[in-house]
């Protein structure tokens, strides 16, 4: 089998929409630059996903410049920067409350028109502070609008076993993953304590127990029982189905497909 190597990048600017798929990414301390600095809130300012809006997923994103560009699929596309200096207001996302600033007026008529409910697009300025959790992480770690942790790293062979379980092919598009690790055998990525890429450290954190986005066709949004229920099978423990590896990072830089990961701690 050749070297673990990085197979794939994404970057998710919006939470819970599509991701985009990238050569090379910056690594910032709280997750890929641009990645989930932006979310959906309803208007009490609570985080709005795929588990309550399923039809999230058929909405195109692309990164243009300093701009990403939304589309719904009938032609009505949105833009907005990727940095907002609009007013502040608080939401919360899970148990976490943070400051973040409105992206436009604009943005939140758009969403909430295509999406039939009132919603609001913020941003996370670099001002925010929200701390992963300390159960598992050290105090002071960072995190932009992802679930808990600042990266999410599969490995290819692992959806590649998934795919013959199940008799079709998985994308990797269903995990929402940051990296993809091609090279390594399926699963390696919980046994990574450290490793490195392009000179930038990262260590695992906790398995990813995945939720019922897993089961949403993301081109569709239509759900099903797949690929939770064949997961279950064989990577259920303690009630929870893991899927990946949660991560963070050790510093800054630039990484890009094809880089050589070089492990150098085994998991706790």
């Amino acid at each position: 089998m050749a070297r673990p190597h990085i197979g794939a990048l994404y970057v998710y600017p919006i939470k819970s929409l599509a991701g985009v798929s990238v050569l090379e990414a910056t690594v910032t301390d709280r997750g890929f630059e641009h990645d989930r600095r932006m979310m959906l809130v309803d208007p009490a300012g609570r985080f709005v996903t795929q588990r309550e809006l399923p039809e999230l997923a058929t909405l195109g994103v692309e990164l243009e410049d300093d701009v990403v560009r939304v589309s719904a699929g009938d032609g009505d596309d949105l833009q907005v920067p990727l940095h907002s200096e609009g007013p502040e207001l608080p939401v919360q996302v899970w148990r976490s409350r943070v400051l973040a600033t409105a992206v436009s007026a604009e943005a939140d008529a758009w969403f909430s028109q295509v999406m039939e409910r009132p919603l609001r697009l913020v941003y996370m300025p670099d001002s925010a502070h929200r701390e992963v959790n300390h159960a598992y992480a050290p105090e002071g770690g960072l995190v932009s609008f992802a679930d808990g942790y600042p990266y999410l790293a599969v490995t290819q062979s692992a959806l590649e076993e998934l795919s013959a379980r199940l008799g079709h092919t998985m994308s990797a598009r269903r995990f929402r993953p940051n990296i993809v690790i091609e090279g390594a055998p399926p699963f390696a990525e919980d046994t990574w304590g450290h490793f490195v890429v392009g000179g930038v450290g990262f260590h695992g954190v906790k398995p990813c127990a995945r939720c019922v986005v897993v089961t949403l066709d993301p081109d569709t949004g239509m759900g099903g029982t797949e690929p939770l229920s064949t997961l279950a099978r064989y990577r259920k423990r303690d009630g929870h189905v893991y899927f990946g590896q949660n991560l963070m990072a050790e510093g800054e830089g630039v990484v890009a497909v094809g880089m050589l990961i070089d492990i150098e701690g085994e998991a706790a």
